[in-house]
């Protein structure tokens, strides 16, 4: 009888030679646990997702009680249910008045590719200006506005009209021109190995983008639901965007990710043609209410207020153990180090004792490091314990 790791390997598409090979039964919280009664400590958050911990009872709860209603009815934007309707409501109160209209989407990529077809079909125009070490995810659209010929070389030709600009380059927001349909932009680079926008550099791309008649597209996927320590990073800049995208963190572990904008922006995919964006499982009324418990959770804990007195925290016990540079941008971190491989052997090593940290897709020489955003400090000791041996 084949085993589980043989059959993965035989019949699960791969994305890299050597995958991890975790074999995972359960998750609770901070804890992933293996058949065998391995422990692990996430410290990455599987990506940007589990902000409220694995399996956290009130998302339980919500999923539990929604799928016993309902699951997939119709198309989306066709139906009306409550789940969706709460949820958005919910992010009525956090968000600012201007961004008012959500459409719900499976995926991070997805809201990314909704949101430059809703740039291009509200301007006319065709240029999408992004930046270089830029992720907005891996299908054909995102991957045009991806800032690494490297991931984008073995896939062209992709969509043309693109503008390559240099983060944090104020020289380079000239180049944005009557021409540009919108300029897509993270507030933290977290496949560069977590860096932040500067202050004057994202008010200056603002203002031009406002003088020239560009949309300003600001992706939260990996930064949104607390991870800076505001519900949003643009909350830090004084900028509102245009259209938001978020993704990952925002539902509890459940897949689901929106493109926002204004009400009157958005109606432009309603019309000429109508269908101007369609999806068959977008705005899952399980994955909604998932979604609205663990907002819910975030608010009720305060886990947004609390993350950058945690991020400190962390930042201060690492750098005890480590003689390198740490990065960090609320519960966002990267430990620098020299080579490659470096980088990937303390990756290793932190795996084989229980400690999963990963590297970024833009950087090979920094460690990530993300834990959900209710960890402990107990549990910060526990993983930093490993960490020393």
């Amino acid at each position: 009888m084949r085993s589980q790791r043989q059959f993965f390997l035989n019949h699960i598409a791969q994305t890299t030679p050597n995958p991890l090979m975790l074999e995972i039964e359960s998750a609770q919280g901070v804890f992933l646990y293996g058949k065998n009664g391995e422990k692990y400590i996430d410290f990455i958050s599987g990506i940007s997702v589990s902000n409220v911990g694995h399996c956290h009872p009130k998302v339980v709860e919500a999923i539990q009680n929604q799928s016993s209603k309902f699951m997939h009815l119709m198309v989306y934007g066709e139906y009306i249910y409550t789940p969706q309707n709460k949820l958005a409501e919910a992010l009525l109160g956090i968000l600012p008045e201007s961004l008012n209209s959500f459409y719900f989407t499976n995926s991070g990529t997805e809201a990314t590719e909704g949101a430059l077809k809703l740039a291009k079909r509200a301007t006319g125009r065709y240029e999408i200006a992004s930046f270089k070490n830029a992720y907005h995810g891996s299908t054909a659209g995102a991957l045009s506005i991806m800032g690494s010929d490297t991931y984008k070389q073995a896939f062209r030709p992709l969509i043309p009209d693109h503008l390559m600009l240099h983060f944090n380059d104020i020289h380079e927001i000239q180049k944005i021109t009557n021409k540009t349909a919108a300029v897509v932009v993270e507030m933290v680079q977290a496949e560069a190995g977590i860096i932040k926008a500067d202050l004057i550099f994202l008010q200056k791309l603002a203002e031009q983008c406002k003088k020239v008649g560009a949309l300003l597209i600001v992706d939260e996927i990996q930064t949104g639901f607390g991870r800076t320590g505001l519900m949003f990073a643009f909350e830090h800049y004084g900028i509102i965007p245009d259209i938001l995208l978020i993704g990952k963190g925002f539902g509890g572990g459940m897949p689901i990710a929106a493109f926002i904008a204004n009400q009157d922006l958005m109606k432009e995919l309603s019309f000429n043609p109508i269908l101007g964006h369609i999806s068959t499982f977008a705005a899952n009324p399980v994955c909604c209410a998932a979604a609205l418990a663990s907002l819910e959770v975030i608010l009720e804990e305060k886990l947004h207020l609390l993350a950058e007195e945690k991020g400190k925290l962390l930042e201060s016990k690492l750098e005890k153990i480590v003689d390198k540079p740490i990065r960090r941008a609320g519960m966002m971190l990267s430990i620098q180090h020299k080579t490659m491989e470096d980088n990937f052997s303390y990756c290793n090593f932190g795996i084989e004792h229980g400690v999963i940290v990963d590297w970024f897709l833009f950087n090979e020489k920094a460690t990530r490091i993300g834990p959900p955003l209710i960890i402990s400090e107990e549990e910060m000791d526990w993983a930093i314990e490993r960490l020393t041996r």
